[in-house]
């Protein structure tokens, strides 16, 4: 199996692209399903119970909110 390169992006989307990721996210949750979504070129499949959390950060002049999903990578 081919290995992954470590990646870090960050895209920029409208309100509306936001919303419709968010409801296919929800959605897929809800069901218990996998959820893929293509970022910057790269298509991800999230799997059925992956670990989700919230983050908040702050700084002095800035606020952070980060919906974070994590689950393992398989290795071949």
């Amino acid at each position: 199996m081919k290995k992954k390169n470590t990646r870090d992006i960050e895209k920029k989307y409208s309100n509306a692209e936001f919303i419709k990721k968010l409801r296919r996210l929800a959605d897929a949750l809800e069901k218990n399903k996998r959820f893929s979504i293509q970022v910057a070129g790269e298509k991800i499949t999230i799997p059925a119970g992956a670990m989700i959390n919230i983050e908040h950060e702050r700084a002095r002049d800035e606020e952070e909110l980060e919906f974070q999903i994590k689950w393992k990578n398989k290795r071949g």
